[in-house]
């Protein structure tokens, strides 16, 4: 039988990710990656100074989580995601979702949803 594999990107604002990580367990998820990003879209810039010179700032602070699933209902995952890192104003972020061709385990060459599960 073949396990669908799926990678699910989010990028958010930093605010109440420890909450996030703690729901994503309880749900299934063991392990996540996450990334200090930057990012734009259409939000509005910041004028910021710097040595007095005015300058206009688009880009924001933002974390980009990265997650692979299997059993773990992908919808699980984006009812938690709303839940916990939603602030109902714009600049929130996005939920990427694609179907993944394989895994492959760097170690042991295990593939698939084997190679997501921990070694004992």
């Amino acid at each position: 039988m073949s396990e669908i594999l799926t990678k699910i990107d989010i990028i958010t604002r930093p605010i109440n990710f420890e909450k996030f990580k703690v729901e994503l367990a309880k749900i299934g998820v063991s392990g996540i990656t996450v990334s200090d990003v930057k990012g734009t879209s259409l939000q509005k810039g910041y004028i910021e100074t710097y040595r007095g010179v005015n300058r206009e700032n688009s880009l924001h602070d933002r974390i980009k989580i990265e997650i692979v699933v299997c059993e773990v209902p992908v919808q699980d995952v984006v009812d938690v995601t709303r839940k916990f890192l939603s602030t109902g104003k714009p600049g929130d972020g996005k939920i990427f979702i694609y179907e993944l061709a394989n895994v492959v385990k760097i170690s042991t060459g295990v593939e698939g949803y084997d190679a997501l599960k921990d070694e004992k």
